[in-house]
C-alpha cells in the first residue's frame, strides 16, 4: 500500500504544483475535469454500451405509452412493469464499470482530501496534539517526551487521558519556516511534520496511522507508524479547509462529485459514451 500511494501522491503533487498559489478552486476544476475524463474512458472500456443504450430506448418508450393510454389502467400497468424491468437491465449494465472504478475512485479522494481538506497552522495559531496508544498501553505510566523543532512551542505539559487511551499537548506554530514534532515512545522515535503557513493551494496531513491497509488507504500522507510501538495514531486538529463562494464555504467533496458529474455530461459526446 505505500508504493501506492506514494505513486498516486507524487502523481497529485505534479498536478497540482502550477495551482499552489492560486486559488483552491482552480486545483478543484482541474482534478475534478481530470477525473471526468477518466471515469469516462473507464466507463467506456467497461461497461455494455449497447446494452445501455438499449435500455434506456425502452424506458423512453414505455414513458411515451404511459402518456398516450393512460385512460388504459391494464395498458398502464403493463408499462411500469416494463419500465421497472428496463430500469433493472440498465442497472445491471453500469453495475460493473462502477465495481471497476471504486477502488482508483477511493485512492483519489483521499490524495485530494490531502490538498482540500484542512488549513495549514497559522504563524502564531494555537492547536492540539492527539496521540492514541493501544488498548493494551498506559498512557500514565508509558514513558513519552515530546521534542518541537526550533520555533515551534508546546506550551502545555502531556495530558494524559486513561480512558480514552490518550496523550494530548496544545502547541504553538512558528512564525515562519517548516516545523516537526518528535515523539519519543516507549525507546522509539517517531517525527511528524507540522504544515504551516504555505500556499493558499497546500498539502496538509492531519493524521498519522498504523500499519493497516484501510488506514493506509484513507490517510496516505505520510509512511505508516511502527509496528513495535504502541502508538495507533498521532493527529494534529488544523483548520478545517474548504472552498469559498459568495461568502460562503463549499465543502471539497460537494464541489467536486457537482463538478465531475458536470464535466461528465458535458465531455460524454466528446468520448462517445452512453451513460
Amino acid at each position: 500500500m505505500g508504493i501506492v500511494n506514494f505513486v498516486v501522491g507524487g502523481i497529485f503533487d505534479i498536478l497540482l504544483y502550477p495551482f499552489r498559489g492560486l486559488s483552491p478552486w482552480f486545483g478543484m476544476i482541474f482534478v475534478s475535469l481530470l477525473t471526468a475524463f477518466l471515469m469516462l474512458w473507464v466507463f467506456k472500456l467497461t461497461s455494455n454500451q449497447d446494452g445501455i443504450r438499449a435500455a434506456k430506448n425502452a424506458i423512453k418508450a414505455h414513458l411515451l405509452e404511459l402518456r398516450l393510454f393512460k385512460d388504459n389502467m391494464r395498458v398502464s400497468l403493463r408499462a411500469q412493469g416494463r419500465i421497472l424491468r428496463a430500469n433493472g437491465r440498465y442497472l445491471a449494465c453500469n453495475l460493473k464499470p462502477l465495481l471497476v472504478m471504486i477502488v482508483p475512485l477511493i485512492l483519489v479522494l483521499a490524495q485530494i482530501n490531502l490538498w482540500f481538506g484542512a488549513s495549514p497552522l497559522r504563524p502564531g495559531q494555537v492547536t492540539l496534539v492527539k496521540l492514541k496508544l493501544a488498548k493494551a498501553a498506559d498512557p500514565v505510566g508509558l514513558d513519552i517526551g515530546l521534542q518541537p523543532s526550533p520555533g515551534l512551542t508546546v506550551e502545555t505539559p502531556a495530558v494524559r487521558i486513561a480512558d480514552l487511551g490518550e496523550v494530548d499537548w496544545r502547541i504553538r506554530a512558528p512564525e515562519s519556516g517548516p516545523a516537526s514534532l518528535t515523539f519519543r515512545v516507549a525507546g522509539r522515535t517517531i517525527v511528524k511534520p507540522i504544515a504551516v503557513a504555505g500556499r493558499l493551494l497546500s498539502k496538509v496531513s492531519t493524521l498519522s496511522v498504523g500499519r493497516s491497509v484501510f488506514q493506509e488507504l484513507l490517510y496516505p500522507g505520510e509512511k505508516p507508524l511502527p509496528r513495535d510501538t504502541p502508538v495507533t495514531s498521532i493527529e494534529v486538529l488544523y483548520p478545517e479547509g474548504g472552498l469559498r463562494m459568495f461568502g460562503l464555504s463549499v465543502h471539497w467533496l460537494v464541489a467536486y462529485f457537482i463538478l465531475s458529474i458536470i464535466f461528465g455530461f458535458a465531455f460524454k459526446g466528446v468520448f462517445k459514451v452512453e451513460i
